[in-house]
């Protein structure tokens, strides 16, 4: 076997989307639109959960904060990839790399535990309805928060120290828009038999497990609902769980069609596009399914943006009586 030279890696070089020159200022102007959406949906749903004192439930303190971590989710890789596209540079070093995949597994593993305390939530307000706010207290769901970003930073914090044992060759080039942990693993010289095997162990972990809690929640959901002998109250039941159950559905359905499309095709920039749908699309369809479905989020926002915009009235008013 041909011994590749090893260096002390200083920086990497982030190949993007698509090589051809003519399609990076669409790209730019692409995610740059779809970053704005993300940040600001998501910012609007905490604004109008927190001055809507309705709203001071559990679902939706985990709400805002699913919103907060999609913010922070997508701002670990879209601003670097719209900067590299503005200054035409493809290099990221490699502290910033260490960071970006730091923060990029945190708030993605944060997202996955958060959606399944909310099928907890759930599956407690649906089948033990007299007892919800016993069980589902304040302090429970901010152990429960604490817990899951606890889990997440420990997770994240061992896959950067597994990264910084290893020795990098010359060929530094990542076929992604972001540092994915398994392509910068592939671009090592040394052995990475312990870094594959703590990226299985922690997925089954950090992945399955979550996954489980949310199906075990939803059959019991599901049950319960079926026994309820009206419509109307059957429909009252899904509807409190329809959005949540269409983010989950999405969230993992985009992640696992980009982890079989990585698993069965070999090309690295195909893998790089699918991952856009749950790194930016997710994230930007969040609150859209909440504020479409949810029918007291609707009136929060109404009620947020009425606030808002009354003494942005009020002073244009005065303004134009000033000048007749």
């Amino acid at each position: 076997m041909e011994r590749r030279n090893k260096t002390r890696v200083t920086e990497f070089i982030l190949l993007g989307l698509s090589d051809q020159g003519e399609l990076q200022s669409l790209l730019f102007w692409l995610f740059l639109s779809m970053y704005l959406v993300t940040f600001t949906g998501n910012l609007l749903i905490i604004l109008a959960i927190i001055t809507d004192s309705r709203l001071h439930t559990p679902m939706y303190f985990f709400l805002s904060n699913l919103s907060l971590s999609d913010i922070c989710f997508t701002s670990t890789t879209v601003p670097k990839l719209l900067l590299n596209i503005q200054t035409q540079s493809r290099v990221i070093t490699y502290e910033r790399c260490l960071s970006q995949m730091y923060f990029f597994m945190l708030f993605g593993g944060l997202d996955t535990f958060i959606l399944t305390v909310m099928a907890y939530d759930r599956f407690v307000a649906i089948c033990h309805p007299l007892h919800y706010m016993v069980i589902m207290n304040p302090r429970f769901c901010g152990i429960l928060l604490l817990v899951s970003l606890l889990l997440c930073v420990l997770n994240s914090l061992l896959h950067d120290l597994m990264i910084l044992r290893l020795t990098f060759c010359t060929e530094l080039e990542i076929s992604h828009f972001f540092c994915d942990l398994k392509q910068v693993i592939q671009l090592a010289c040394s052995d990475t038999f312990l870094n594959e095997l703590v990226i299985y162990l922690t997925s089954g972990l950090l992945g399955l497990v979550p996954l489980t809690g949310i199906f075990s929640s939803y059959s019991r959901i599901v049950s319960s609902i079926l026994r309820i002998s009206s419509l109307s109250g059957k429909y009252k039941a899904f509807s409190t769980c329809g959005s949540h159950l269409s983010m989950v559905c999405l969230f993992y359905g985009t992640s696992l069609g980009v982890y079989l499309s990585s698993a069965t095709s070999q090309n690295s920039r195909a893998s790089a596009i699918a991952s856009v749908m749950y790194t930016v699309v997710t994230p930007m369809l969040n609150p859209f399914i909440y504020g479409v479905r949810n029918r007291d989020i609707k009136q929060a926002l109404r009620k947020f943006l009425t606030k808002i915009s009354a003494p942005l009235l009020c002073e244009c008013c005065l303004t134009a009586q000033g000048h007749v």
